[in-house]
């Protein structure tokens, strides 16, 4: 996967250096309309091979919240419709456009992450992975992905469920492992180009690649 490697780190300069205004006219707007608090949002994932490493995003709630949602160990936990007040209106927006994941272009850069893979989960998630399942720790994480564009809507999703925990546990947990796999066995460079597209246009795809 040599051309995805030199892809990455490639893209995720130009990204950084090409977005620099947008990150920074971000930053001034968190500082704005969420004071208190920092910029960026922190927090240990886990990668490939199971290595630990800052996932880097735009803080999009406010600070006690965030800490309270890092705690429990479950990111999906953090949309459930009880819980969408934890979110700004400016982080809602961040949200709906993929705007608080621009700084993962740094992970990219650093080798933790690369554009197309996995989402990193907290290390919670990762240790329920058995049997051929850890095979997805092969990959990196990445900041989209075929779970990630089959599940844009995982907001919608968690918040008309009764038990939004649950339903991540048993549906959408294991539906992403699934997918996770499928684009571990079938990787085309092609495709991740494709999957790539789709994240910018707001376009979903099934786990072949194919729009739906």
């Amino acid at each position: 996967m040599l051309i995805k490697t030199v892809f990455d780190r490639l893209m995720s300069l130009v990204g950084l250096v090409c977005l620099s205004p947008v990150l920074l006219i971000i930053s001034i707007l968190i500082k704005m309309k969420m004071p208190g608090g920092p910029v960026l949002f922190r927090q240990k994932r886990v990668g490939k091979n199971g290595k630990l490493f800052t996932v880097y995003k735009f803080r999009s709630m406010t600070v006690k919240e965030e800490a309270s949602t890092a705690s429990r160990g479950s990111e999906a936990a953090s949309i459930a419709s009880k819980e969408q007040s934890r979110i700004t209106p400016l982080g809602e927006k961040l949200r709906k456009y993929k705007l608080d994941e621009l700084p993962e272009l740094w992970n990219v850069l650093k080798g933790d992450m690369s554009f197309v893979g996995p989402r990193p989960d907290v290390p919670g998630y990762a240790d329920k992975l058995e049997g051929e399942s850890r095979n997805v720790l092969k990959l990196k994480p990445g900041i989209t992905g075929p779970a990630s564009l089959k599940y844009r809507d995982e907001e919608y999703l968690l918040a008309i469920v009764d038990n939004p925990q649950k339903y991540n546990d048993e549906v959408i947990f294991p539906d992403k492992v699934r997918l996770n796999l499928y684009y571990l066995q079938h990787y085309s460079f092609i495709k991740d180009i494709q999957m790539i597209v789709c994240t910018v246009l707001g376009k979903k795809m099934n786990y072949a690649g194919e729009e739906i």
